[in-house]
């Protein structure tokens, strides 16, 4: 039994309705815009996602589009290890709030894990630009 995770949950709010940030950050082919973590390398190979970790290939899963603004996805490092990465896109007024859920994996630093923070963090705030610029 896994014990249970800290986790970070980092938000952005976006002066755009839900659904078309959810529409545009659904698309894993916009992630080279605003996801520096897999982006820059993501490419699709028949219906799979793989991109460039720093340890090697990855293979990512993304949710299917849906009407919740649900964002999950899960990304499988070459050792096999596969990590959760919970993503929402929620109404906000007549905007809307990206809320991405980090979870320290077992054996990660307090310093790694405040490090992964800053870079998700990052890539919240290059989302919002892509909608304010």
């Amino acid at each position: 039994m896994q014990p249970t995770a800290e986790l970070r949950t980092l938000t952005v709010s976006i002066d755009r309705p839900w659904r078309e940030v959810y529409d545009f950050a659904a698309d894993p082919q916009s992630f080279k815009r605003w996801a520096s973590g897999l982006g820059q390398s993501l490419q699709r190979v028949g219906q799979q996602w793989f991109a460039d970790g720093p340890e090697g290939r990855v293979t990512i899963r993304f949710a299917e589009r849906n009407d919740f603004g649900v964002l999950d996805h899960y990304v499988r490092l070459a050792s096999g290890e596969e990590i959760y990465v919970p993503m929402r896109v929620v109404a906000n007024g007549d905007g809307c709030t990206v809320m991405f859920t980090l979870l320290r994996s077992p054996g990660m630093s307090e310093a790694t894990f405040a490090r992964d923070a800053q870079w998700v963090e990052r890539d919240l705030q290059a989302l919002k630009r892509l909608f304010t610029d």
